[in-house]
């Protein structure tokens, strides 16, 4: 899966991400719209990681979902 499919059809997975980092909000996670940048400095910002980190992790998620 790709990240432009998670884009196309965030309302879907909205549920899924917020069940892997329940740090996040539902709010924000509608403000983020599946803009992936913006999730990652939520990560970033929330879970105190380096943005390498949060991209790292965004894409193992993609590849278990």
């Amino acid at each position: 899966m790709n990240w432009n499919q998670i884009e196309g059809n965030w309302e879907q997975f909205k549920g899924k991400v917020q069940a892997q980092w329940g740090k996040i909000t539902g709010d924000e996670l509608d403000v983020i719209a599946g803009n992936r940048k913006q999730l990652s400095g939520l990560l970033q910002e929330r879970y105190g990681k380096a943005q390498d980190e949060a991209e790292r992790e965004i894409d193992d998620w993609l590849k278990r979902n």
